[in-house]
């Protein structure tokens, strides 16, 4: 590849203290170092990018750069043993699109340490339809199997944010595998959406956030994956059946919660981190695998909206507002 090459990118930089983005023809020789190049096709809207979008968190080290935690493509040049020119690749994490420029471009240079192979049964497209959010909810899903959860267990499974990425992939997927699903979510727009997802009991959020009477509530909850965090996480922890675990993904509602012991002591639940970001590669494999076999596709289709590169920053407020329903996937051709 000639270092002159051009590509687009969606580039964002300080200006007067205040984050901008715009779309830009840059040469290949800024690209940063890494052993292999992509050729992108897609990349999507996560929480994280709209953070970074908007300068918030202080995700992003240096400007100008170019933003996107996901990305699929297609291998152009590799120095690497496990990759080859024409692989289709999925990255995902490893603070790409914060601390490394990220997937909102046509090309992207990267370690192949960061990439894994696009599954058999998944299209690119299909592959940023779930992203960093299919992802996380595919580990949440294991995480809670690997404790214990079955279908045939008492009580349902709690969804927080359902309607968000990650709440509406983990629907899909929990009532595909035959267990049954309680969605929460404060939007009565997205009730529909959620009950073709899969789910059989719709929930206020209000109803679950609404602090306990006393250290432990009823046994409602097999298990729960929670979007949310703040006092959304600390209410349902006393709500989970004997034995029940939650799997923590987000924190939407805020970074502290607040709990007690007794239903760790009493029931013997499990309150489970989920970190993809630097998730092992073994395991990295795992999930996208099943993710390819265990979401039906179909289900997958009615939660995307497909935008351009230049339509991306109009969508950050409306990702961190949680007005975002399933999932955005950029095309970085447009």
């Amino acid at each position: 590849m000639a270092e002159q090459e051009s590509f687009r990118a969606l580039v964002i930089a300080q200006q007067e203290g205040k984050v901008v983005a715009n779309v830009e023809t840059l040469r290949a020789d800024a690209l940063p170092a890494g052993d292999v190049l992509v050729q992108v096709q897609f990349s999507d809207l996560n929480y994280k990018d709209g953070l970074v979008l908007k300068g918030l968190g202080k995700l992003v080290r240096s400007y100008p750069h170019v933003p996107g935690i996901d990305f699929v493509g297609t291998v152009r040049a590799s120095q690497s043993e496990r990759f080859k020119p024409g692989d289709a690749v999925i990255l995902t994490g490893w603070r790409v699109g914060e601390i490394h420029w990220g997937g909102y471009a046509t090309l992207a240079r990267v370690k192949a340490d960061w990439l894994v192979p696009l599954p058999q049964g998944l299209s690119p497209r299909q592959a940023m339809a779930l992203g960093t959010a299919g992802f996380t909810a595919m580990l949440a899903v294991m995480a809670l199997e690997e404790h214990g959860l079955k279908p045939e267990n008492k009580g349902e499974v709690l969804i927080t944010g359902a309607a968000g990425g990650v709440g509406s992939i983990a629907t899909a997927i929990l009532a595909q595998l035959g267990y049954r699903v309680a969605a929460a979510t404060g939007r009565a727009e997205t009730h529909g959406y959620l009950r073709d997802l899969g789910a059989t009991t719709i929930v206020d959020r209000a109803e679950v956030e609404a602090p306990p009477k006393g250290p432990l509530g009823p046994e409602r909850w097999s298990g729960a994956i929670d979007n949310v965090g703040g006092q959304t996480l600390g209410s349902l922890l006393a709500s989970l059946a004997y034995w029940g675990s939650c799997a923590s993904v987000g924190n939407a509602g805020g970074i502290t919660f607040s709990s007690t012991v007794i239903p760790f002591l009493l029931r013997g639940i499990n309150l489970l981190g989920i970190d993809s970001a630097t998730c092992p590669l073994e395991r990295r494999l795992t999930a996208w695998s099943r993710l390819a076999t265990d979401l039906p596709l179909d289900k997958l289709e009615t939660m995307v909206k497909v935008v351009g590169l230049g339509e991306v920053p109009a969508m950050a407020d409306q990702i961190l507002k949680g007005q975002v329903r399933g999932r955005v996937v950029v095309d970085v051709t447009q």
